[in-house]
């Protein structure tokens, strides 16, 4: 039995190229080049019936090493905490103030991206601190 090598992380939302376009600033992922036979991601949209325009965007890891990120439009808006979230790993291996001062240096930046600080979850006997965060839509997220 193969084991499985790749994954993808789909995202639910109201606004998928808003939401895709954030997360590329944040974790320096590129759009993927347009579909064949189209110049821009704007003139594929054009090419699809009006309900479906818009209705996805994705996002890669240019290096080919992160998941790739899906974005689809649903009709529902969030109503309660996300079962699943991601980590933006911004302090590995650091410890103290020197983390702290990296992590709200990455905060600022990502709160002039659109994100939203929630708050700031200090260290502990078994974790490390990090800040809490929502993205363009509300989806949770810890800066770490």
């Amino acid at each position: 039995m193969a084991s499985v090598k790749q994954f993808q992380v789909t995202f639910d939302c109201a606004d998928p190229e808003r939401v895709a376009r954030f997360w590329c600033e944040v974790l320096g992922y590129a759009v993927p080049p347009a579909p064949e036979g189209f110049a821009t991601w704007d003139e594929f949209n054009r090419s699809l019936p009006p309900e479906d325009r818009g209705s996805w965007f994705a996002c890669a890891d240019p290096a080919g090493l992160g998941p790739r990120l899906f974005f689809q439009r649903v009709p529902e808006g969030k109503v309660a905490k996300n079962r699943v979230h991601l980590d933006v790993r911004a302090g590995t291996g650091l410890v103290g103030e020197e983390r702290l001062a990296t992590l709200e240096a990455e905060c600022a930046r990502l709160v002039a991206l659109g994100a939203v600080r929630v708050r700031l979850l200090p260290a502990d006997d078994d974790n490390k601190s990090c800040i809490v965060m929502q993205d363009v839509e509300g989806n949770e997220f810890c800066l770490d």
